[in-house]
């Protein structure tokens, strides 16, 4: 998914004791964020339209200022479920990505994807599909006709520096539901380990990914690793993290932690949730609209490559660098980048990374 904001900001992340790390006055634990008494911290997410008058929104907590990382995942939008008929569903023209991996999840509907590495598939419920971007790819997204409702999740994950100048590529995998302890509920491990289940889904850094459901009333300590940072984002249900309370659409944070992390749904429906995690990203990156490089000018080159790629109301031509997507039949051919902001675009780095 693009982030279609027209002036998008860009976010220098502070360490932890130059600023405070709350959104909306959510709890901010000076250990993690990972002490070993603190609760987790919680990032509220804020509405971003997505572009038109019948827009989809989105709920995004990562990036902001609270955090611009759980691990390499450095964005994290949670939309719907949207009514197709009231929103007009998705349909994102072709635009660029550099320096990141997408992760496409979703909870109902569907949504086709092409790509300039010439893969044309269907992104379904329960089945990810990852894109990694490399030093340049261009996709669009579109919602299938048969689509009523949509419900997911779109994640970006930033590839470290030796993974950015690397190839287009293109991953599918459909996990398989595995029980949690004492009839908890499932999970469904898209990247990386948990619960005895490994996904075979090739990733730059170290992480994990997995859609869980708890059943009304259940408790389970996950044996996480101790050295990753986690993110829960709550979907549906009545949520504690630890044992704090997570509301729906918010994410929770903990950092590396010698102990279970403890997901309990204490209310009377079922509960679905997000699990995030990976090991600390310690370098610092430049992350702007739909790039992310190692420098100011690296964003500034890889916006002229690509607005240089076609003319506003023509075909995208490609070029060498993002390619051309072939079978999108919107409205629009291509989706320019905006202007960059006026002021030198700062880096962003995790607040635990030594410096």
């Amino acid at each position: 998914m693009s982030n279609m904001e027209k002036a998008p900001s860009e976010v220098l992340l502070a360490s932890r004791d130059e600023t405070d790390h709350t959104t909306g006055g959510g709890p901010a634990h000076p250990g993690g964020a990972g002490g070993p008494d603190a609760g987790p911290e919680l990032i509220e997410a804020r509405d971003v339209p997505l572009g038109g008058p019948r827009a989809m929104t989105v709920r995004r907590t990562l990036p902001s200022r609270a955090r611009s990382f759980v691990g390499a995942w450095c964005f994290v939008d949670h939309y719907g479920p949207d009514r197709v008929a009231a929103t007009g569903g998705m349909d994102v023209p072709p635009h660029p990505h550099t320096g990141l991996q997408t992760v496409s999840w979703l909870f109902r509907g569907e949504i086709e994807h092409r790509d300039s590495h010439g893969v044309h598939a269907i992104v379904r419920p329960g089945e990810l599909n990852l894109m990694s971007a490399g030093w340049g790819i261009a996709h669009s997204e579109v919602s299938t006709p048969t689509t009523d409702v949509l419900h997911g999740v779109q994640l970006w994950l930033v590839l470290p520096r030796e993974a950015r100048g690397g190839p287009r590529e293109f991953q599918h995998h459909a996990p398989t539901p595995t029980a949690l302890p004492d009839d908890a509920g499932t999970a469904l491990v898209f990247i990386g380990s948990l619960l005895g289940v490994t996904s075979p889904v090739r990733t730059a850094t170290p992480l994990l990914g997995a859609e869980i459901a708890l059943e009304p009333g259940a408790v389970v300590d996950l044996a996480v690793e101790a050295g990753y940072e986690h993110g829960v984002l709550v979907d549906s249900g009545q949520v504690e993290v630890d044992d704090a309370a997570v509301p729906v659409a918010q994410l929770a944070f903990r950092g590396p932690a010698d102990r279970p992390l403890r997901l309990a749904n204490v209310g009377e429906t079922p509960a679905r949730l997000v699990l995030l995690g990976g090991e600390p990203f310690t370098e610092e990156i430049v992350m702007w609209w739909n790039f992310i490089g190692g420098s100011h000018a690296e964003v500034v080159r890889a916006r002229e490559e690509w607005n240089a790629s076609g003319e506003p109301d023509g075909e995208l031509a490609g070029g060498e660098r993002f390619g051309a997507v072939a079978g999108y039949r919107g409205e629009r051919a291509w989706l320019p980048a905006p202007d960059l902001p006026q002021v030198r675009l700062r880096p962003r780095r995790n607040p635990h990374a030594p410096r």
